[in-house]
């Protein structure tokens, strides 16, 4: 009989695990995390939930759902799509009569108004399967109408994809990501972890980044308008933006020069206003955002 050691009496997180069989599937980009003092952390980075909605994704046993539970979260509403955690989650449910709300579905598919319905203001605090973290973010990123149906996101990613999130210009890592974040939100790392934090540890390093949305982003052009500004350039990085920018618009230069820019610049050393200002030029020329 186990010997309930939790801060909040549940068993301990490894014995959930082997209790349920939930060995971690790399087809869904599982890696658990198993210490609640970790766990408990990464809920207070999302500052007082007491009178907060917390949305989380790929809860798996619930090491997150818990410490985002003893920390104070009202309500955590958790979108799990590997129906084998869904008994280790129901038991959380039990312990928390009320507090945790869990929907078995693929979280890409989720019409987040809906769900979530009006009353209390939503954060999102998760540790993101990797395999669909950069696609949950930009849907996230996209969201309509504006300012979104969130207050704060705090998110785990791969090192990597947190240093692109984050990139200023004229480094390497700054590309389509940086600038729709940043254009849309206060973006920031606020934590680093090691793979071994991990269960089973991933080959990379991960990191913790912070989004409080930008009511107002300046310039205020059409994000549609902004990701095809974006991939024009950064698809071919490497050319100038004469170059880049015909597959946008016959009139590269006319577009640069409205939008005060020097057409033999590059992608990379665009600020993310210049980015924003071009795409606001379109908009008014009448341009497709869908185009």
């Amino acid at each position: 009989m186990s010997v309930a050691i939790g801060p909040d009496g549940l068993p301990p997180l490894r014995e959930v695990i082997e209790r349920y069989g939930l060995n971690a599937k790399k087809s869904l980009g599982q890696n658990f995390l198993l210490d609640l003092n970790l766990t408990r952390k990464i809920a207070r980075l999302a500052g007082d939930l007491s009178e907060r909605i917390v949305v989380e994704i790929g809860p798996g046993p619930g090491g997150l759902t818990r410490g985002l539970l003893i920390e104070g979260a009202k309500r955590v509403v958790a979108i799990e799509r590997d129906d084998r955690c869904l008994p280790a989650l129901a038991d959380i449910s039990a312990r928390y009569p009320g507090q945790l709300e869990v929907h078995p579905a693929d979280a890409l598919d989720v019409d987040w108004r809906q769900l979530l319905g009006a009353g209390a203001p939503a954060s999102i605090v998760a540790n993101l399967p990797y395999g669909i973290a950069s696609l949950l973010l930009v849907n996230w990123l996209e969201a309509e109408p504006w300012p979104p149906w969130y207050d704060r996101m705090v998110l785990m990613f791969q090192r990597e994809v947190a240093e692109r999130i984050v990139a200023q210009p004229k480094s390497k890592a700054y590309g389509r990501l940086s600038v729709l974040a940043q254009w849309r939100t206060q973006a920031k790392i606020v934590m680093n972890l090691p793979p071994e934090a991990f269960t089973p540890p991933p080959k990379v390093s991960s990191a913790i980044v912070e989004f409080q949305p930008v009511a107002e982003p300046h310039p205020a052009c059409k994000v549609k308008t902004l990701a095809r500004v974006t991939a024009a350039a950064f698809g071919q990085r490497r050319k100038m933006l004469r170059s880049s920018l015909k597959q946008l618009t016959p009139f590269p230069e006319l577009l640069l020069q409205r939008a005060g820019i020097a057409p033999e610049r590059r992608a990379e050393e665009l600020s993310v206003e210049e980015f924003a200002r071009m795409a606001l030029i379109l908009d008014e020329s009448g341009v497709s955002a869908e185009a």
